[in-house]
């Protein structure tokens, strides 16, 4: 299978969290991985949305979910579910770390700040 532009099998996930809200001291709710440079950015549900910004401001249009169980592809430039491949561990967030995450600081009504 040939792999389009955007998803590089090799890429290595930049952390365990979304880069950006380690950064600020911000939370998330689930985690998505850049398919072409590894970068770990929150969802769209997140308060941030690192992920979605991260697609926009490189162009980089794929992520891979980063949660337990979930292997699937979004392809933000289209708007749709893709068939990816296997990507350079690990393939997911540390089992130990909570949803919504990180652990300390997640707000006790974090279920308002959802989008």
């Amino acid at each position: 299978m040939s792999l389009p532009p955007g998803i590089n099998p090799s890429a290595r996930p930049s952390g365990t969290g979304c880069a950006e809200c380690e950064n600020q001291g911000g939370w998330w709710f689930h985690l998505r991985r850049c398919a072409q440079c590894g970068h770990i950015g929150c969802c769209d549900s997140s308060p941030a949305q690192h992920a979605s910004a991260h697609a926009a401001g490189t162009g980089h249009p794929f992520v891979r979910s980063f949660e337990p169980g979930e292997d699937w592809f979004w392809n933000y430039a289209t708007e749709e579910y893709y068939e990816g491949t296997v990507l350079a561990p690990p393939q997911h967030r540390p089992l130990s770390q909570p949803v919504p995450g990180p652990a300390g600081r997640v707000p006790p009504d974090w279920e308002r700040h959802l989008h």
